[in-house]
């Protein structure tokens, strides 16, 4: 249940984070948005491993391998926020929701059904607008949710028990870092002001080292299926954080699209864990 609350945290954190990381990328470019982000979490992150046990040399393989991932899910998500609009962004990276189980596979048929129940939401909650014509952007975002699964996956299948959460964290923030400055070199900052540095430290403190750590840590005690469900919420949290602190207007398609990525969850919650826990109980009884 604790590591249920946390993901729904890191889904509500990410969730709030589309308009700073859009803002931003418009005044300072995607590549240096990234970099500072980074930049920002390893600083923070490093004196955390000060006093931890020397790191196993495939702990650093692995927090290498999902640096690597994790930073190709948010350059994909970045550019493509960037180049496509809010709603089409929002239903294509919702589609990890789907991805996530069929890539770890093994799940009954009403887990992907339950899915769908919350992709259906998510299509009615930001179809507000209206989807537009596909464009790069949204095939960005396709690749992103693509990736993001795998990184789920991954995340569970290779983090052994005895891998320290930090010490895969710390590497994931050194291996964006390094590739984001290198790309962004040289890093120019002149367009910030005191509201974009803010931004920049939100982005970096909440949602990367606070979700990076929730996230690797929550992944581990359960399955990538069941953590991909709950952080398919995210487009919920940012309507109400949109409706909570910008004054917007929840329309009745949108809250029928709550109800069904809400319920949805729900469903697939109680589906995956009978499905995790039946086998010991059959083979306690």
């Amino acid at each position: 249940m604790t590591g249920d609350l946390l993901l729904l945290a890191v889904a509500a954190v990410w969730g709030s984070s589309y308009l700073a990381a859009k803002t931003l990328a418009a005044v300072a470019g995607v590549l240096v948005v990234l970099a500072l982000r980074y930049l920002v979490s390893m600083l923070a992150m490093l004196p955390l491993m000060i006093g931890r046990r020397r790191p196993q040399r495939r702990e650093l393989a692995v927090g290498l391998l999902l640096g690597c991932t994790q930073a190709s899910v948010l350059v994909l998500e970045t550019y493509g926020v960037s180049m496509t609009s809010a709603t089409n962004a929002g239903v294509l990276i919702s589609l990890t929701i789907l991805l996530t189980p069929v890539v770890q596979g093994g799940l009954p048929g009403r887990f992907l059904l339950a899915a769908s129940v919350a992709t259906l939401g998510v299509v009615l909650l930001v179809a507000g607008p209206g989807l537009r014509t596909p464009s790069v952007g949204d095939l960005l975002m396709l690749a992103a949710a693509v990736v993001r699964a795998a990184h789920v996956n991954l995340s569970a299948r290779l983090a052994r028990p005895s891998f320290d959460t930090v010490t895969l964290t710390t590497a994931q923030t050194v291996v964006g870092a390094f590739v984001f400055t290198v790309a962004a070199w040289p890093l120019t900052t002149d367009g910030l002001g005191a509201g974009e540095w803010l931004g920049v430290l939100y982005l970096a403190l909440g949602c990367s080292v606070f979700a990076f750590l929730v996230q690797l840590w929550a992944i581990r005690r359960t399955s990538p299926a069941r953590a991909s469900l709950l952080l398919g919420t995210e487009p919920v949290w940012a309507v109400l954080i949109g409706i909570g602190l910008g004054g917007e207007h929840l329309t009745v398609l949108a809250g029928v699209g709550i109800a069904l990525v809400l319920a949805g969850t729900y469903w697939g919650q109680r589906v995956e864990r009978h499905h995790r826990t039946a086998p010991l109980a059959a083979a306690t009884a």
